[in-house]
């Protein structure tokens, strides 16, 4: 058996390769902790809903808290000028119909969802229908069609 001797100390103890080898195992753990971080991304969409019962602040406020409280909700921005709520939520833990649903339980229209009788009666008069002796502004109806 042939033996190889060299001078000096094996490469095992070389302060050089220690740091090397170091760098690569970090560079190798941080690869694949992004990839395992990569792979747990969930899907999230974001949706615009009709909400044309609120129409002032207090309305806005209502809705945002109440939609907080929910899992998978991330985040809300209701624009009672347009009667729309948009919603950026992951499609893991929520749905578009749960939320939806969860502005009805609220007191308000969503879509094709009527509010929830009990909870628009529990809503201050300032936030009901002008139908309904509300302090809502009466909508506006869209222009008649010209005609030629």
């Amino acid at each position: 058996m042939t033996r190889l001797v060299g001078k000096g100390t094996s490469n095992f103890s070389n302060p050089k390769l220690k740091r090397m080898k170091k760098a690569l195992t970090t560079i190798i753990a941080l690869l694949g902790f992004t990839l395992v971080m990569q792979a747990q991304t969930k899907p999230v969409l974001t949706a615009v809903i009709k909400t044309p019962t609120a129409l002032c602040q207090s309305c806005k406020d209502r809705i945002e808290t109440y939609l907080k409280r929910y899992d998978g909700v991330l985040e809300i921005n209701v624009n009672f000028r347009k009667g729309e709520t948009k919603v950026k939520y992951v499609t893991d833990r929520t749905d578009i119909e749960q939320i939806k649903t969860a502005i009805a339980n609220c007191g308000y229209d969503a879509d094709d969802v009527p509010a929830a009788e009990d909870a628009y009666a529990r809503l201050p008069k300032s936030c009901k229908k002008f139908e309904e002796g509300g302090g809502h502004p009466k909508p506006k109806l869209p222009p008649p069609p010209a005609q030629q």
